[in-house]
């Protein structure tokens, strides 16, 4: 029943998201855009902007669908059903524990080799998830670590963060889309022009779509950080990210814990940051230390 609650929202979210679309550029074209002396009533129409919609969301929405398949083709991975060792029972009773807390089915729980501390969370719904950690994060970290890392993944997952992401993702590529299609329209009598015009704009726009998007995620990292707070207390998130930030230094890498292991790491100073997925770890451990001493959270 919940399941078919999620997709009947996201049914319905979509449809209202297409018609204030088509409301929005209904009045747009016919009415705004006349009074100053712009005149495309006749050059576009409702279909271009129904052709982008489905596109855009479409995309997001079958990455989302394959994510899972895609983590575990991209990644060495094993399924624990039946942990084999204690670091995995670990592993396994964390999420089992906090998935019963929380009221939501149990995530597939995978491990992956590799020396570089990770874990990430992906799925099309809360009830149709995994969580995955890096063999390299498990022996890295503490118990109370590893457990606070998990309910930090966990509430990716509780809170629908892949969902909303992928209704942004949608949204974004809708406009990419249109617009990019829009000004095609005006040199359809020189096709190679119309469809050179088209490929630019779609990668100039779309570059443009990450700022907002990869702004959502940072918001969202910040969510997590505070649910995790929420569901294991601030110490160990704090402990966890610390070793994190040593464990990277000693690299001589910028690392986050990410709930997409295809996630652009944080990248520091100036306008870059504004296209980083996450928030880098001194500020993640700043917010979580304002919360600790009761001030507001980010």
């Amino acid at each position: 029943m919940k399941s078919f609650k999620s997709i009947l929202l996201l049914v319905v979210t979509n449809l209202l998201i297409f018609v204030s679309l088509s409301i929005s550029f209904t009045i747009l074209v016919n009415f705004i855009l006349p009074i100053f002396g712009v005149d495309l009533r006749g050059s576009v129409s409702g279909a271009d902007l129904l052709w982008a919609l489905l596109i855009g969301f479409g995309g997001a929405f079958v990455s989302l669908l394959m994510s899972k398949h895609l983590a575990r083709a991209g990644l060495q991975m094993q399924r624990i059903d039946a942990p084999q060792s204690a670091k995995e029972q670990l592993v396994y009773d964390s999420v089992a524990q906090l998935a019963n807390r929380l009221g939501i089915r149990m995530p597939e729980v995978w491990v992956y080799w590799n020396d570089e501390p990770n874990a990430f969370a992906t799925g099309p719904g809360r009830n149709h998830s995994m969580v995955a950690v890096s063999s390299g994060l498990v022996n890295l970290l503490g118990d109370n670590e590893v457990r606070a890392v998990l309910a930090h993944e966990m509430g990716h997952v509780y809170n629908g963060d892949m969902v909303s992401t992928a209704l942004l993702q949608g949204l974004m590529n809708t406009f990419v889309f249109w617009l990019s299609m829009l000004a095609a329209r005006q040199f359809d009598d020189r096709p190679m022009v119309a469809f050179a015009v088209s490929i630019v704009l779609q990668i100039g726009l779309s570059f443009l779509a990450l700022i907002p998007i990869t702004w959502f995620s940072r918001r969202r990292e910040f969510a997590a950080d505070r649910f995790a707070a929420e569901q294991v207390g601030v110490a160990p998130m704090i402990s966890a990210l610390q070793k994190l930030q040593r464990g990277a230094e000693a690299l001589h890498v910028v690392h986050d814990v990410v709930r997409d292991p295809m996630a652009t790491a944080y990248i520091s100073g100036s306008w870059r940051g504004w296209f980083a997925t996450h928030p880098s770890l001194e500020a993640r451990v700043a917010a979580l230390r304002a919360l600790q001493n009761g001030y507001s959270y980010q």
